[in-house]
């Protein structure tokens, strides 16, 4: 069982193995979320499903959502039928992916272990290390497989919503931690929501200092020492995670998972529910 990450030659000896899998393409762009269908259907690894981050991922229909914020979180027994649909039932290994250095497809791993599935890891390198390692892939439209059922089961992961982490702003229990770019976190510009800045205390940890050049998370012991650095005296156990819309939050808490820290807590509304609550306080600089 692969619970936090999976590289290409080990999603290979799996396939070859037999070992049940699906594996999901959740390659999107944030800025011109229409082109999400056209990467899975350009390239896409052999057998893959789709995953689009505002279709699938979120819901925007009154009433079906779990928080708030640009990209809601569809309620978990909708995010079953959703999988089910697609022919994904509880004993799978499911892996997830995407062409954006793993931007995107952490969203669905935390979505599963929040639906208490274990077995879900992410392609580290995403399709570019597949294609590296000679792995098939295919295109065109996707056959959409037999349905099958998945249950749930309890959450793996925390889930926190705006009234906790107010309730807890400034208060040592909590630490928040900011993904988004250094500049987004100042406030300096605010390409997508309607108030720029930041949670008043919170950290800024970028999300793309947890990868390599080559779209590869760091090392363990590398992620270590830098989120030992982020916290500086913290205790782990209270960090809540957070970026625009609860997406890419995702690779820092993985990180933090792949670095030992164990698992830690998402704000999935984020700075676009926070700063549209009325009365919230919000901090620049």
């Amino acid at each position: 069982m692969y619970t936090l990450l999976i590289t290409a030659p080990q999603l290979q000896t799996l396939q070859q193995q037999g070992t049940p899998c699906a594996v999901f393409d959740c390659s999107f762009d944030l800025m011109k979320p229409e082109l999400a269908g056209g990467f899975f259907t350009a390239e896409r690894i052999a057998g893959a499903r789709p995953a689009d981050l505002d279709k699938d991922l979120s819901t925007h229909e009154a009433g079906l959502a779990v928080n708030g914020g640009r990209h809601p979180l569809p309620q978990r027994e909708a995010v079953a039928r959703w999988l089910g649909s697609l022919g994904v039932h509880n004993g799978m290994q499911i892996v997830v992916y995407d062409r954006n250095k793993s931007q995107y497809c952490g969203r669905l791993w935390w979505m599963l272990k929040w639906l208490g599935h274990e077995a879900v890891a992410v392609l580290d390198g995403g399709l570019q290390a597949w294609k590296e390692a000679g792995g098939a892939t295919d295109s065109g439209p996707f056959t959409r497989p037999a349905p099958a059922l998945f249950e749930l089961k309890a959450p793996l992961r925390q889930l926190v919503h705006t009234d906790t982490v107010a309730a807890h702003l400034g208060q040592p229990a909590q630490t928040v931690v900011d993904a988004r770019a250094a500049a987004r976190y100042r406030g300096d510009v605010e390409p997508l929501d309607p108030v720029a800045g930041h949670i008043p205390g919170a950290l800024n940890r970028p999300f793309g200092e947890n990868f390599t050049e080559d779209g590869r998370f760091k090392s363990p012991e590398q992620l270590k020492a830098e989120w030992t650095d982020v916290l500086a005296g913290r205790p782990a156990s209270s960090v809540v995670h957070h970026c625009g819309s609860g997406v890419t939050a995702v690779p820092n808490l993985l990180a933090m998972e792949l670095a030992g820290f164990g698992p830690t807590a998402l704000y999935a509304g984020s700075w676009s529910e926070w700063c549209r609550t009325p009365g919230l306080p919000c901090a620049k600089g």
